[in-house]
């Protein structure tokens, strides 16, 4: 028998790149019209959006009813199907909102995403401390990008590049419109480190509610009820070049209008004991999800890995 695979020849991968292009194409094009119309035409078809997410494709429901299940247990079965449609309305309203600030302006933009406290952060820039900033998949995060307008920082991201590279490009430059570096997880240290020789103080962003790729040598504690797995690269990195860690939490006022509040976890994380950022930005994150649950990225299974064994038992 033979097990070879069949070569993949030059033709095929140009074509498709070629499919890939064009579907890209028709996409982006169809959302640069999508946000030509006004945000009450456009939240009647995320209305309409909801319905075929919902109810006909049925996007991961079993996937965010299980986790919901998990995260409040204390809750009812109607209570949780009630915040399960609050959730898909919602993510169908977050694509929109994405599609809208394609064409957005900064005066746009400022009206409808506030910063409290921006004193905070201007304080910190007259001490000439650089900042890391924690927050999760909740509420409308791909807005934090137009923070550039609104203090003195440099303002950085960390992502994930897609494997697409044409929907890559589509997030990158959404990103970026605004004046936001995105910079890709695996190049984090170089960047910092480029930002500490240059003295050029710099805001950098993590997303820090993904489960690690891997279960071993994270930092296992309790959230949402359940024994998860933490990401410690934002504690380390942050004690290592001793920056100011502050958690934002996006709350939403209404459809398309966003406050982002921020909460000062330490300013010299270089001082704090081991596991206390990640303490502390972990319990800040529950509170606000506890607070209004439909806003979080329930899609994502954040519980899919366990606590291994011999850790678990110690």
């Amino acid at each position: 028998m033979n097990n070879k695979k069949k070569p993949y020849f030059c033709g095929q991968f140009l074509s498709d790149c070629t499919m890939s292009l064009f579907l890209y194409s028709l996409f982006y094009a169809f959302c640069r019209l999508l946000a030509l119309l006004p945000y009450r035409i456009l939240y009647f078809i995320s209305g309409f959006l909801y319905l075929v997410v919902y109810y006909v494709i049925g996007y991961r429901r079993k996937v965010v009813r299980e986790n919901l299940r998990l995260a409040f247990p204390e809750k009812t079965e109607k209570e949780r199907k009630k915040i399960t449609r609050q959730f898909y309305h919602f993510i169908c309203d977050l694509f929109i909102e994405t599609v809208k600030s394609l064409r957005a302006t900064e005066q746009q933009m400022r009206r409808h995403i506030h910063y409290t406290r921006p004193e905070m952060l201007e304080d910190l820039y007259r001490k000439g401390k650089q900042i890391f900033f924690i927050t999760g998949h909740y509420g409308n995060w791909e807005w934090l990008a137009t923070l550039e307008h609104s203090t003195s920082y440099h303002i950085a991201t960390l992502y994930q590049p897609l494997q697409n590279r044409y929907f890559d490009k589509f997030y990158y430059d959404l990103r970026t419109k605004h004046g936001t570096e995105a910079i890709p997880s695996n190049m984090a240290i170089r960047a910092i480190n480029k930002y500490q020789s240059e003295n050029r103080l710099t805001a950098l962003c993590f997303l820090a509610d993904q489960a690690p790729m891997s279960s071993q040598n994270s930092y296992w504690t309790t959230f949402l009820h359940q024994e998860s797995a933490i990401f410690m690269g934002v504690e380390k990195l942050s004690r290592r070049y001793n920056t100011a860690v502050l958690y934002y939490e996006v709350r939403r006022v209404k459809r398309g209008y966003y406050e982002v509040d921020t909460t000062l976890i330490t300013e010299n994380a270089a001082e704090t004991a081991e596991k206390e950022i990640t303490d502390r930005h972990v319990a800040l994150l529950e509170q606000t999800i506890r607070r209004t649950p439909q806003y979080w990225l329930w899609t994502h299974r954040r519980w899919k890995r366990k606590r291994p064994k011999a850790e678990s038992t110690t």
